[in-house]
């Protein structure tokens, strides 16, 4: 007989502390060793004599590796648990990042960024997926809002930490800065997995922190949207509103991957010369990104909306960024503009995953939540190639940020128009 005194926002909250934590120091890891490398080209560019395009397709290339192993990776994990997919994952992606301190020439940089993406494959829309075991779809946004703080807590924290790794460890044992920085920042990686593997469990049914009440006030809540959305793969492939959301999370990602790609070099154009001093303002943006991102988040679940939610702040981050592009003479303008665009931008990410994790249901959620991803960081490889080419090519990169405005108004539209069900 169910326990009627279990409190449901006591449950969730208690759900929240044992599960997110892990998950958000694991992802700030996975966001940090993605973009790190644009505080790293500050200083590694001179050192093994790479261009602004040859810069801008290894950031990208990651993406590449990603997309091509994104989709078998989500489909294993529905088969062999979260714990054993995401501890194969940070292992050797860890790894990958550190050795990145060998890059020396375009080859090696390229291989492997290309390499880390497919180690890291899986790992983002793996966890999203994980927390439709343990969230309904009312509930979703605001775990959400949470989950994905560590893109600007790993670029918040990741600008001043690499830059002072960069500065200080310069020449220490023979090696540069950079170098310290990747084998610094990639190694944790290691050691969480390990945690991973002896902290997580698979379902709420294996968590021994749970009563058996707790058990059937989860199973309840998820089982009144289980019956609602996309249920099969072979359903996802064929539904145009996926590949409307994908459409719209290819813009997004665009864009954040632009600015974390290439901010801090948007900083030094502006004026900034010293790498410490570039790190700390580019932990700016990101500060205030996190407030909007759970403020966003949990606003979203209060009134049920999604989709206005997620494609005004798309709107509101492209009005900004351009404003940033024509302003750069300006640096408070400038400054102000680029905050203003990463904090809408990363808030409309936020909300925009509560919309796929809804809909999609069933063997559907995990593949669905793949594909979109994979589509969508496609954005991941384009925006900083693209930035890079034009940056060569005009010694400017405000040709290339006008572009990621173009998307960025194309993803608000595709989120608009796409009405997904109590969306």
């Amino acid at each position: 007989m169910t326990n009627t005194a279990v409190a449901p926002d006591t449950l969730y909250r208690r759900v929240g502390w044992r599960i997110l934590p892990l998950l958000i120091l694991c992802y700030t890891f996975a966001y940090l060793d993605r973009v790190n490398i644009g505080f790293a080209k500050l200083q590694m560019q001179e050192d093994v004599g790479i261009s602004e395009s040859v810069y801008g397709l290894a950031a990208g290339i990651f993406f590449l590796g990603y997309v091509i192993f994104e989709v078998p990776s989500n489909l294993l994990l529905a088969k062999i648990g979260t714990r054993k997919t995401i501890f194969r994952i940070m292992i050797l992606w860890g790894l990958t990042s550190a050795a990145m301190m060998f890059v020396s020439d375009a080859t090696s940089f390229y291989v492997l960024r290309f390499l880390l993406g497919v180690f890291e494959a899986g790992f983002a829309p793996g966890i999203i997926f994980y927390l439709t075991y343990w969230y309904p779809p009312a509930r979703m946004a605001a775990a959400m809002g949470l989950l994905m703080l560590p893109g600007p807590i790993g670029s918040m924290l990741g600008g001043p930490v690499s830059s002072w790794l960069i500065t200080h460890f310069e020449g220490v044992a023979g090696l540069h800065g950079w170098q310290w920085m990747f084998l610094v920042e990639g190694l944790p990686c290691v050691v969480l997995a390990v945690i991973v593997w002896l902290t997580l469990v698979d379902t709420p049914d294996q968590a021994k922190w749970l009563s058996a009440e707790e058990k059937e006030l989860l199973r309840r809540d998820l089982a009144v949207d289980r019956d609602k959305g996309t249920h099969s793969f072979r359903q996802v492939l064929r539904d145009p509103r996926v590949y409307a959301l994908a459409i719209g999370y290819f813009c997004l990602i665009s864009g954040l991957y632009a600015v974390s790609f290439w901010l801090p070099t948007i900083l030094k154009e502006n004026g900034l010369t010293d790498t410490v001093t570039i790190g700390l303002y580019s932990a700016l943006p990101y500060a205030f990104a996190i407030v909007l991102m759970i403020v966003l988040g949990r606003r979203s679940d209060r009134t049920g909306e999604r989709r206005l939610h997620s494609s005004i702040t798309a709107l509101i981050s492209a009005i900004a960024l351009a404003v940033a592009a024509f302003t750069a003479s300006s640096f408070a303008v400038s400054l102000i503009a680029i905050v203003v665009a990463t904090a809408c931008m990363w808030a409309s990410y936020t909300v925009f995953w509560a919309m796929p994790s809804s809909y999609l249901k069933g063997t559907a959620a995990a593949g669905g939540i793949a594909l979109i991803n994979s589509i969508g960081l496609l954005g991941g490889f384009i925006s900083p190639t693209l930035i890079g080419f034009v940056k060569d090519a005009t010694g400017s990169t405000v040709v290339g940020l006008l572009s990621v405005v173009v998307l960025l108004l194309i993803g608000s539209v595709a989120i608009y128009a796409n009405r997904l069900p109590a969306s």
